[in-house]
């Protein structure tokens, strides 16, 4: 028997919430639920984990760090070190204080197009990257909760399309892959 997905389109991100609490509590898993902007308070309802995103940016800030520090120290101080405002430049450390705002920039550089980056990669959306959309109207006014029949295996298909009509659907799809 083939796998049935319903995609169940709401017109509202207030009523897609409603509905995604009201089919977790009969013990429904929502598979995935697309929409053209984050929509606040969804997370823990259909039961995702929270993101690592943040270690990560804590390690490419970490990187920036060292690698303003070891750039700076290099170029002002070992291969051409200079006299600037009559600042001593025999060491890093008695030039510290005004590498502070390289530093502080560099690492938020690094921190932030490291994220940016990741986050690309994780979701598939760098150019080329296959993308998956159930209707392109969820990137413009539209939002959609995926459910999969593999995933609720205790309800039958027809009892799914029952409890997903008691939403507040505007549309309802259902496909089998």
């Amino acid at each position: 028997m083939a796998e049935k997905v319903f995609y169940a389109m709401y017109d509202d991100d207030d009523i897609l919430k409603d509905g995604a609490k009201h089919l977790v509590s009969k013990g429904v898993k929502v598979s995935e639920v697309f929409s053209p902007f984050p929509i606040h308070g969804i997370d823990p309802i259909i039961g995702l984990k929270n993101t690592r995103l943040g270690i990560m940016a804590f390690i490419y800030g970490l990187t920036g760090l060292l690698l303003a520090t070891i750039g700076m120290r290099y170029f002002m101080v070992t291969d051409w070190p200079m006299n600037i405002g009559g600042k001593p430049n025999e060491s890093y450390l008695d030039n510290m204080l005004a590498f502070v705002p390289i530093t502080f920039e560099f690492t938020v550089l690094c921190a932030a197009h490291g994220m940016a980056i990741t986050y690309m990669l994780r979701n598939k959306i760098l150019p080329g990257m296959p993308a998956y959309n159930p209707d392109p109207r969820t990137t413009d006014d539209r939002f959609v909760i995926e459910i999969r029949t593999s995933e609720n295996s205790k309800f039958s298909a027809e009892e799914l399309n029952a409890m997903l009509k008691e939403t507040g659907i505007v549309e309802l799809d259902q496909k089998e892959i």
